[in-house]
């Protein structure tokens, strides 16, 4: 069954330079990259995409971590798609915790505990159908995807857009 996945290659990540080794991993699935940009994360978007652990005592430092506090100030986001794509990039990625993955996962051989408690697990990925569809859709605007992976509709706007020079 084909299907859809968010991926985000967090500010640990990228400040360890390690976007060409998750990317050269995520290869092995055989899926198609769909969807690709960089995003300062705002605090809007952090909270909207944890919501869930709103209660839970670490919400404050994961949003401080998504948000680049720590690290560099940038996400890269990326959908991809295909054959049991969530399935096949959940389990190159590993456990969230990278003292429980395997060490041959992505956070297996690239993530850490901090000594203040932090999760730098170096990527996200969508747990479900349900997740990634909010999650793409809270990432990505349709226009951004070149793919049809969800119904749309044509809506007139006026709205300012930067050009270039």
């Amino acid at each position: 069954m084909n299907n859809q996945t968010l991926i985000l290659i967090k500010p640990d990540g990228l400040t360890k330079s390690l976007t060409g080794n998750v990317l050269s991993r995520l290869s092995e699935t055989k899926l198609d990259i769909v969807g690709a940009r960089m995003v300062q994360v705002s605090r809007e978007l952090a909270e909207e995409h944890y919501r869930e652990l709103k209660d839970k005592p670490f919400f404050d430092d994961l949003v401080k971590y998504i948000m680049g506090e720590y690290h560099k100030k940038k996400v890269m986001a990326l959908v991809y798609y295909g054959e049991n794509a969530i399935s096949k990039v959940r389990e190159i990625c590993g456990k969230t915790n990278p003292e429980e993955a395997d060490s041959v996962s992505i956070r297996g051989a690239y993530g850490r505990i901090t000594t203040a408690g932090v999760y730098e697990n170096v990527m996200h990925a969508s747990a479900n159908p349900q997740d990634a569809e909010r999650e793409i859709k809270l990432w990505f605007t349709p226009d951004e995807i070149i793919a049809d992976i969800y119904s749309t509709i044509e809506v007139e706007e006026q709205t300012k857009t930067l050009k270039w020079q």
